[in-house]
């Protein structure tokens, strides 16, 4: 499978308590941090659910 790069590029202060424990269940903590997951569907769903606040890169 092919894998992701999910950096945090915005704060989650403001955000809804859902939004905050996806970026917190990805593993992602302070902005720029990254994290590489494989793309799988559940990983994929996470990310658009919270993808105005990441950036995401194929590697």
């Amino acid at each position: 499978m092919a894998k992701i790069r999910i950096t945090l590029v915005k704060s989650v202060i403001g955000q809804k308590p859902a939004k905050r424990a996806t970026v917190k269940a990805l593993g992602l903590g302070k902005i720029s941090s990254s994290v590489e997951k494989e793309a799988n569907d559940s990983i994929k769903g996470m990310v658009a659910s919270i993808a105005h606040l990441v950036k995401v890169e194929e590697i």
